[in-house]
């Protein structure tokens, strides 16, 4: 087991990001997905991600290449067993993360499984696992190469030497890792989720249109983006998702999704990656 190799699982945006940015920290990166054609798809995000940074001079040329000859990408699960540290960063859904956590639990006792997920109980994925210390929240922000913050979740199980292994990981890809309890939605998520699930109330009850919701919140709170511009940056399924884990952890009535928000779920709306949310894109 290297302690310099660290395992990625799924090659989605969240993925992709960690994967860039772990590989440009001097890591050794393992990406895994079960779809080949995503992993190609994700090591040419990566390689526009650095050479964007380059341009910016923020990278050299011969940082990038290093960077990208560190990068590996598999199909099969079982060649993550060399890792230290395996993050997963899967689709937010609690059946498919737990199957996850049972498998890479077997890979070996000493390896250290951290979930990117944003609202689910990691005390719950720990328990299907064998070393259920070794499990953590390790909650990166889209998008991950710009945004410095790690929510770094403890369960009940995780030990001390789990979290100061993952602090220390966030420390050298350049993050903020903040301390968070194992709680719905964590912190950052459980204010922000409800302000964007208000403002589709708002639209739902036509009080203002979303360009002035945004406009307002960016003018009148210093808001960098508007909630419903950062609504379709996030995924409205994601958001979703987020309030109906609020809605079921509290049982309070405030977590109540927008019957808006789940109609243009339902019909695919759901923001930048789809073409079509709040807003229209191309």
């Amino acid at each position: 087991m290297s302690s310099n190799r660290i395992g990625v699982v799924g090659a989605g945006t969240m993925g992709q990001g960690i994967a860039q940015v772990l590989a440009a920290s001097g890591c050794e990166v393992q990406l895994y997905d079960v779809a080949d054609e995503q992993l190609e798809r994700a090591k040419g995000g990566i390689g526009k991600g650095l050479d964007k940074l380059v341009a910016k001079e923020r990278l050299s040329s011969e940082d990038r290449d290093s960077a990208l000859k560190r990068l590996e990408t598999t199909s099969k699960l079982e060649d993550l067993k060399e890792c230290e540290i395996i993050i997963e960063a899967a689709p937010e859904n609690e059946e498919l993360k737990e199957r996850l956590f049972r498998d890479l639990s077997q890979l070996g006792k000493e390896v250290i499984l951290a979930s990117n997920t944003s609202s689910l109980s990691l005390t719950q994925l720990a328990a299907v696992c064998d070393q259920p210390e070794r499990v953590v929240g390790m909650h990166f922000f889209n998008p991950v190469p710009v945004l410095k913050l790690v929510e770094v979740i403890r369960a009940e199980q995780t030990s001390d030497a789990t979290v100061k292994k993952i602090e220390q990981l966030a420390e050298k890809m350049g993050k903020t890792a903040v301390p968070i309890a194992d709680s719905p939605g964590f912190a950052v998520n459980r204010l922000l989720v409800p302000m964007i699930n208000e403002a589709a109330f708002l639209v739902q009850e036509n009080a203002a249109t979303p360009e002035a919701i945004d406009q307002a919140m960016k003018l009148g709170a210093a808001h960098p983006m508007g909630p419903l511009a950062l609504a379709d940056l996030i995924g409205l399924d994601v958001c979703l998702s987020i309030m109906e884990v609020l809605q079921q952890g509290f049982g309070d009535p405030k977590y109540r999704p927008c019957p808006l928000l789940k109609r243009m779920v339902a019909a695919g709306y759901l923001g930048r990656k789809s073409g079509r949310g709040f807003y229209h894109y191309e």
